[in-house]
């Protein structure tokens, strides 16, 4: 076997969770092969390139083997080999969210009754000890 299926490739790689998912991904042009956008029964050799877009992440990588199954997460890994440049653009992504969140995205949920009363309670006693 020296040939599959995008989509059966995408799925047993673990870029999509169901092959569904791989082939609408690939139908709705978010997977190009060598630079093109492909159909789902393009097949796809070791040494392709891929782009695949999950989200809003992006990753180029080259097929270093081919699957038809579904395995584990270890094996899918060694299925691709994802590029220098897409590792750094990926990594600069994440850093640029992380620091694109709004003021008080950290501070988690909000606060409940019970918290609101004693945030209130806190505030009259500090409020109290600045008024001599």
């Amino acid at each position: 076997m020296d040939q599959v299926r995008i989509d059966r490739w995408l799925w047993a790689a673990r870029f999509f969770k169901t092959r569904g998912a791989a082939t609408e991904a690939v139908v709705g042009g978010r997977v190009h092969v060598n630079g093109a956008r492909v159909k789902p029964s393009k097949d796809v050799r070791p040494g392709d390139s891929l782009e695949v877009t999950v989200g809003d992440t992006r990753r180029a990588v080259v097929v270093r083997a081919v699957a038809e199954k579904r395995g584990p997460a270890a094996i899918a890994a060694t299925l691709y080999e994802e590029t220098p440049e897409s590792i750094a653009r990926r990594e600069q992504r994440a850093v640029e969210r992380r620091l694109a969140r709004p003021l008080g995205a950290e501070l988690g949920a909000r606060p409940t009754k019970r918290d609101r009363r004693r945030l209130d309670a806190l505030r009259r006693a500090q409020r109290g000890r600045r008024a001599p």
